[in-house]
């Protein structure tokens, strides 16, 4: 007889359909798996096997096929153990086949017949509701996250039997219903305050415009001056993320198993991983792709301490991300899309001391040394980055200074009041922030006048810039004008967007 369940397969951070044939016929005892299982799901069978033997149900000494389709995708994980399990008992007649038809299944089986939660709750969810199939049986760890989508019926289990007993209606189940004001009430992790920094009016500016218009940055100065400081109260400037944000950094968080006290991300991702991550770490990898910080860090600010300590090759795959918001990893068997629209933020030394052109403390380096530390920070990366800040080191007198600097809460409001006009301005052209217009919108809303085009054109012919610099000088200008409220942009507007691209020339 052959049974149908249905359940789904994760690719990159969407779910995919996939229906569970289980045949099972006379012949000597066999259960074979195909349609491109990998190693996990292989081994399903012995878990299977043995969780049914544990929970009281009859597991057939005869031949037994389990086809997952569609047979040309790979399937990974051990999400399918449930399926199948359910497959095997509806094709015995133990489970109601209609029933067991008509929902969608994930779970791992434990060999006492529990089941334990999976990666992916929240994409099977939505792809539940996306095809027409609004009924999801889930472990009770992965309910809430999957419960987060309102139009599917979420049922929560914890036992194999539990899963017989329902679908065979001797059983009640609730379904589960995730209430969003608490998630949205979720309180912040404590966030540090830019009233905390003493002094850095420039740079605090400088994070300022970047948090506006979304603009990568990067902070040169010696060691203590602050970088590291500023970079972490980032986070508290930006504004809140949207629900449709929120939704595309969980799925990205789902996939990769770490959500873990809320079904979704409410609050904008800081990620700082060490200058000795490898480039898989990095951009995601491994024999079926993984997320990486570049993917986990959407819609969020990556960090990347000690810039030019990172290995170049490593820096150089940040280029992709950088320009398109995603990372495509490719491998003989798949090639995978993770969407990486981030903030980067990086701070380095000017020199492997930290003192070059230091008024008071003397720097050691060589000029050659000084060259070969710079040169680790590849052209192309540098061109990618709207705004390079000097961070000098703070005079005593304003470390010791009692007077009280701007809170973070004040220039959040500035920043959201930018990012409000830029999402009006942009509605449904699919682009959030100035830093990603892409050509068509620069000619139409970063027109400078005579004036300003003149200026524009003798920083370009002195600093030697390229395209890309001189249309990132464009979008950093429009941000200066969004927070100004101005419809236009001025000549000052341009004057302090070249500023923060004359510093890289001066050092590199």
């Amino acid at each position: 007889m052959i049974a149908k369940t249905h359940t789904c397969s994760l690719l990159g951070i969407d779910a995919v359909p996939v229906e569970v044939e289980v045949d099972i016929s006379s012949g000597l005892p066999y259960f074979a798996t195909v349609g491109l299982p990998d190693s996990i799901v292989r081994e399903s069978k012995d878990r299977v096997k043995t969780a049914l033997q544990n929970s009281g149900y009859p597991f057939p000494a005869e031949r037994i096929t389990v086809n997952l389709a569609p047979a040309n995708l790979k399937k990974e994980g051990s999400g399918f153990d449930l399926p199948i399990a359910i497959g095997i008992l509806a094709a015995l007649g133990v489970v109601n086949p209609r029933k067991a038809e008509g929902m969608i299944l994930a779970g791992e089986l434990a060999l006492d017949g529990r089941i334990k939660p999976v990666a992916g709750g929240l994409p099977m969810a939505i792809q539940a509701r996306d095809c027409g199939q609004p009924n999801l049986i889930v472990p009770a760890a992965n309910a809430r996250e999957a419960a987060v989508i309102d139009s599917v019926s979420v049922w929560p289990v914890s036992h194999l039997s539990q899963v017989v007993e329902f679908l065979n209606g001797r059983l009640e189940l609730t379904a589960y219903k995730t209430d969003h004001s608490d998630i949205w009430d979720i309180p912040c992790p404590d966030e540090a305050d830019f009233e905390d920094v003493k002094g850095q009016e420039h740079a605090k500016r400088g994070m300022e415009v970047a948090a506006a218009g979304g603009h990568n940055l990067l902070m040169i100065g010696p060691p203590g001056s602050g970088k590291t400081m500023l970079a972490q109260r980032l986070s508290g400037i930006l504004p809140p993320l949207s629900f449709e944000e929120a939704i595309e950094t969980s799925k990205i968080f789902s996939v990769a198993g770490l959500l873990q006290d809320s079904p979704l991300v409410v609050h904008r991702q800081f990620r700082s991983p060490h200058h000795t991550i490898s480039d898989a770490g990095l951009v995601g990898g491994g024999h079926i792709p993984k997320p990486g910080e570049v993917s986990l860090a959407h819609n969020g600010v990556l960090f990347l301490d000690e810039f030019p300590e990172f290995r170049r090759n490593v820096l150089d795959l940040l280029r992709q991300p950088l320009e398109d918001g995603r990372v495509t990893i490719a491998r003989a068997s798949i090639a995978l899309t993770y969407p990486a629209r981030f903030m980067l933020v990086a701070a380095m030394n000017p020199c492997p001391c930290g003192y070059a052109g230091d008024p008071i403390k003397p720097c050691i380096c060589s000029p050659t040394l000084i060259q070969k530390y710079r040169g680790r920070i590849s052209g192309p990366i540098l061109d990618r980055i709207d705004l390079h800040v000097e961070v000098p080191a703070v005079d005593y007198e304003k470390l010791r200074s009692e007077i009280q600097a701007e809170k973070s809460s004040a220039v959040r409001e500035r920043v959201s009041r930018a990012r409000n006009i830029q999402l009006r301005r942009f509605a449904g052209d699919g682009v959030f922030a100035n830093a990603q217009m892409k050509p068509k919108q620069l000619k139409t809303f970063c027109r400078p006048d005579s004036a300003g085009q003149a200026v524009l054109d003798q920083a370009v012919r002195q600093l030697g810039l390229s395209a890309r610099a001189y249309h990132r000088i464009l979008k950093v200008a429009r941000t200066i004008a969004d927070l100004e409220d101005s419809r236009n942009i001025a000549t000052h507007h341009l004057l302090e967007a070249v500023q923060y691209r004359s510093l890289d020339r001066r050092l590199f």
